[in-house]
């Protein structure tokens, strides 16, 4: 009998223990104490910062975090970002009091920005409250002096109508929270340089490279033991920005890197689709010593353990048949050769950044791509959609060919695959010939 109770003292003993660990384990994430730094008197309506430096020093913040590509040039929202839980409009973030954030306090802005609490619940991760609760106190201050320089825009956006049942509830988020926000500010290692730290903190902080470039498991969540190595958008594709040769930055130079990221291009690759967004509207403003700090950083990293391809064979007639379908459609922007051209056009000889996953290249040749248009590359060259023109297993030829020619070589692109990411992108099937009457 007094085992039996010493049993039972001792389960709800565990248990109480496990609660406390919980309510401290939410305590955490729900803490907005940091927040205190900031203004909670003055609405953003009502506030005009006079400070010149601080809204510049807050226009560079806001590159940073590259608030334009998913918020619009003009900060009212309505970006459409699909998820696999639902589709979400990104919210209107001008002065305007009815439809935008005008009754936030600078506190609110900090909350929201920092933790995920907006003025409707809880945000959900794909505005990336869980890299920007690493930005700083004053960068935070300087991008609320920017934000009261925009013009109000009044137009009502409904974020979440798109999402899901359960997903299209936000107190869900303090669940989702839980177990995966780590609130909490940037940490420096003090072991290493400033130039190291300074790169750190831009790419897992306003940057949020991990949002896009890591894999995230069935809930959402970033997989730890991936960081960096390359994850899913659905009908794109974040590639492994590791050192590793064969999937990653590791046969790029520093000089590459810096190019790719200030001018969209690197002498082989070209940025497309969500990549060449971030470009145009960021990475292409930051300064040449915070580039050259996210190059060293990314250059820290251990390689991701990704192994080179192994090749697919085609056979002659297909072979045959792929290479001439790629002269007449591919080869006047690519070359013969598949040489590209620099800076505008990806090269397809010798460029590792196309030979793991296919998705940006079939989404490509499904829909079309375009170059980012940035002040050192003023052409932003763009790609017709091949859609129209051939059907799955015509794309995936010379999908295979591409990849398999000219040194290169990777796995095979089915015809399965295409017909997925047509279906996903919705784009149109090739046309058919008109039944002879």
């Amino acid at each position: 009998m007094r085992t039996r109770k010493k049993l039972a003292y001792g389960a709800a003993a565990l248990a109480v223990l496990a609660g406390l660990g919980l309510l401290g384990k939410l305590w955490q994430v729900m803490d907005t104490s940091r927040s205190g730094v900031a203004d909670d008197t003055v609405k953003l309506a009502d506030f005009h910062s006079r400070d010149p430096e601080a809204i510049r020093r807050g226009e560079y913040a806001m590159r940073l975090a590259d608030c334009a590509a998913c918020h619009q040039p003009d900060f009212s929202g309505g970006y459409r970002i699909t998820t696999p839980f639902g589709t979400l409009f990104t919210s209107n973030i001008t002065p305007d009091r009815e439809t935008g954030i005008g009754n936030m306090t600078e506190r609110d802005f900090f909350n929201a920005v920092r933790q995920g609490k907006g003025d409707h619940g809880l945000l959900y991760p794909a505005m990336p409250y869980t890299a920007y609760t690493q930005i700083s106190d004053q960068e935070m201050h300087d991008l609320w002096a920017y934000m009261s320089t925009m013009p109000p825009v009044s137009r009502h956006i409904d974020e979440n109508a798109g999402m899901h049942f359960p997903y299209n509830l936000r107190l869900a988020m303090a669940g989702w929270n839980l177990l995966f926000f780590n609130n909490a500010p940037f940490e420096p290692d003090n072991h290493r340089d400033a130039a190291w730290n300074r790169g750190k903190y831009l790419v897992d902080g306003p940057a949020h490279c991990s949002v896009c470039h890591t894999a995230r498991n069935a809930l959402g969540g970033e997989v730890s033991d991936g960081y960096l190595q390359g994850g899913s958008l659905g009908v794109w594709y974040a590639p492994d920005i590791t050192p590793n040769p064969h999937s990653g930055t590791g046969t790029l130079s520093d000089a590459q890197i810096v190019d790719y990221l200030k001018t969209g291009a690197d002498g082989r690759s070209v940025a497309a689709g969500p990549m060449a967004e971030a470009v145009e509207h960021s990475t292409q403003y930051f300064s040449d010593s915070d580039l050259q700090a996210i190059t060293a950083y990314l250059r820290s990293l251990p390689a991701s353990g990704t192994a080179a391809p192994v090749a697919f064979r085609m056979d002659a007639a297909q072979q045959q048949q792929a290479a001439l379908s790629y002269e007449v459609n591919c080869s006047a922007c690519h070359g013969l050769k598949g040489e590209g051209i620099s800076g505008m056009v990806p090269a397809f000889a010798g460029n590792r950044a196309m030979l793991n996953d296919p998705t940006n290249m079939i989404h490509a040749m499904l829909t079309g791509a375009r170059a980012p248009h940035t002040e050192h590359r003023q052409t932003a060259a763009g790609m017709p959609s091949f859609a129209w023109k051939m059907d799955d297993r015509q794309i995936a030829a010379v999908l295979n060919y591409v990849r398999n020619s000219w040194g290169n070589q990777a796995a095979e692109v089915t015809a399965g695959e295409v017909g997925e990411l047509r279906r996903a992108t919705d784009a149109r099937q090739k046309l058919a010939v008109p039944a002879q009457r």
